[in-house]
């Protein structure tokens, strides 16, 4: 990963940039398909463009925001022909592959898919052969050329940014850590992305980088020492989050800085060390949800990493447009084997040598609606 003092302006940059535009489709609305269910007329009829969008869920705030983005892109266009369709829930491959052999059968031009393991990469390839052009969103496949595309969040910056932040809120005092992941049956990059890039922050030695759990449990993170007390799978859910945080106090009671995958995981983390009576205790994130950005406010979660799935989805919707009309495909970030769609820290307690932004500003440019 590039770690320049430019690269991380670039970057900064180019998040505020992809923020603004994430502002402007934050408002759009409708309702998502969940299963393999779908919403929108059947895809390559006259001269519209079919294109499905297969999201995990259809219930996570970031995946209907995402689904809200692509539904303004295609009305923007005019000549898209959207189909929205999810798995049950995070992890359901099954769901996933039913929607893409229903894109394949109606003869749609293009997947954008948000991919829930690696049990969807054969059905991606078959697309891919029948002639549909397929761009994962947020979660790259591995490998990453799997699919044409992937238009993402660098999630293993993303996960170094709130590594920094706890690192330096931590100032050489003994860490105790739950890492509170999203699966432990299947190896996701978005997981390994975040809690690799979460450690490498802290200045915790990693083995390998596309593995979680293989780091020494103990040891010395940059600047006092550290305990890995947990690995626990969440699911990205609120009660995933909540039952994962029990199953690590349950081994040790002194825990106090909490990693999450999501804002979901981690409002459950933090519910289940509130009924602890625990106090003392810092959660870091990523994703930088309206809820999420709230919750920072509220003292809830001490920094989190905000994406812009809008952008990835309009990004998508667009590429297919073009891709369908003249063969122009896009291009991935240069150094990355992915289009980089911008990442910004969010908290309310600045760290020297992050760089970030406070709550209000994260919540004039975070997705979806607060609940």
């Amino acid at each position: 990963m590039l770690s320049t003092v430019s690269t991380r302006r670039t970057r900064a940059a180019v998040a505020l940039s992809v923020a603004g535009l994430a502002l402007g489709l934050s408002a759009c609305g409708g309702n998502s398909g969940s299963g393999s269910g779908s919403s929108g007329s059947s895809g390559g009829s006259g001269d519209k463009i079919g294109v499905s969008l297969i999201t995990k869920d259809s219930t996570n705030p970031f995946f209907v925001a995402m689904q809200n983005g692509a539904k303004q892109e295609a009305q923007k266009a005019g000549n898209i022909d959207l189909t929205v369709a999810s798995g049950s829930k995070d992890g359901d491959e099954a769901g996933q592959i039913t929607a893409i052999e229903n894109s394949i059968a109606k003869g749609d031009k293009g997947i954008l898919i948000t991919p829930n393991g690696p049990g969807v990469n054969a059905s991606i390839k078959k697309a891919r052969a029948q002639g549909l052009y397929v761009i994962a969103l947020d979660t790259p496949p591995d490998p990453a050329d799997t699919v044409d595309i992937t238009f993402a969040t660098d999630n293993f910056k993303a996960g170094e940014l709130i590594g920094q932040w706890a690192k330096a809120q931590m100032g050489g005092k003994p860490a105790v850590i739950a890492l509170l992941d999203l699966f432990n049956d299947k190896v996701v990059s978005v997981d390994y992305n975040r809690d690799q890039g979460f450690l490498s922050g802290m200045g915790i030695d990693t083995v390998d980088k596309k593995k979680n759990g293989d780091e020494a449990k103990t040891g010395n993170y940059d600047g006092g020492t550290y305990t890995i007390v947990c690995n626990e799978p969440t699911q990205g859910a609120e009660d995933g989050g909540r039952t994962a945080m029990e199953n690590c106090l349950t081994k040790n009671p002194n825990i106090n800085l909490v990693y999450t995958i999501n804002e979901p995981a981690a409002t459950g983390a933090d519910a289940a060390l509130k009924a602890a009576k625990k106090t003392g205790y810092t959660i870091v994130s990523v994703d930088g949800g309206c809820q999420g950005v709230k919750e920072v406010k509220d003292g809830v979660i001490g920094a989190t990493s905000q994406q812009y799935p809008l952008k990835m989805a309009q990004l998508g919707v667009e590429a297919i447009s073009k891709y369908a009309k003249d063969g122009t495909k896009p291009s991935t970030s240069p150094g990355l084997d992915f289009f980089d769609t911008g990442v910004q820290l969010v908290t309310d307690k600045p760290a020297n040598g992050v760089t970030s932004i406070t709550s209000d500003e994260g919540s004039k440019v975070c997705w979806g609606s607060a609940s």
